[in-house]
């Protein structure tokens, strides 16, 4: 077995579970070999381990992370009794990993590793077909009036009603979007930034998930 050090944080096993929670704070654009690419700037960390769940207690192996500690003059009555103002499970593979220590930075990972990002994305409200799908809408020729952006029939004679998955107009965004193969570009373990290639799902200050790919 491998004995892999990082930071506070002991990894034993083949497999090191790299993980971390953040927050995204915008993005911009840098130079890279003589050409501009987009990127997003992360705020990741410090996190916590605040607890591991085994098989034998739990049913499952994870590590539960806690990320933005709450002072206690400031919590609302439903965060009373909470240390962390986000708790989010990271699943390990059972006996593969072991946690010596509790902290969790962006010094577990190095530049030109391949993540996976999870958010929630953007919210865009009640959103007709055409926006939401990408029908092309019906034809504009004589004989048609506001039929631009509909989407046609909806049904067939049998069974003479609206089939289950039909793509039809209805709330869009604010689902949770997993980005994978995302290149972390630059690491600034001072200011606790990751600079990933890309967008990143969400506006600025929603809480990410990034663990390795």
């Amino acid at each position: 077995m491998e004995d892999t050090r990082v930071g506070t944080l002991v990894f034993v096993g083949k497999d090191i579970m790299k993980a971390i929670l953040g927050k995204k704070i915008g993005m911009t654009q840098m130079f890279q070999n003589d050409k501009v690419i987009p990127v997003t700037l992360i705020e990741a960390g410090p996190c916590k381990v605040v607890d591991k769940k085994t098989v034998a207690r739990d049913g499952y192996e994870a590590l539960q992370v806690g990320y933005e500690a709450l002072p206690d003059k400031r919590k609302l009555k439903s965060q009373k009794g909470k240390e962390f103002r986000y708790v989010r499970e990271f699943p390990i593979n059972a006996g593969d990993t072991a946690v010596e220590a509790q902290d969790l930075t962006v010094s577990l990972f190095q530049e030109g590793d391949i993540v996976k990002v999870s958010g929630i994305s953007k919210g865009k409200g009640y959103a007709g077909a055409v926006k939401k799908w990408g029908v092309h809408g019906r034809g504009a020729s004589h004989g048609m009036k506001h039929e631009e952006r509909t989407i046609g029939s909806v049904g067939m004679s049998f069974p003479e009603r609206v089939t289950p998955g039909k793509k039809m107009a209805g709330r869009m965004g604010s689902d949770r979007v997993t980005l994978k193969s995302v290149k972390i570009i630059k690491i600034d373990p001072e200011k606790n930034m990751l600079i990933v290639r890309g967008a990143i799902p969400g506006r600025p200050g929603t809480l990410l998930e990034i663990r390795t790919a």
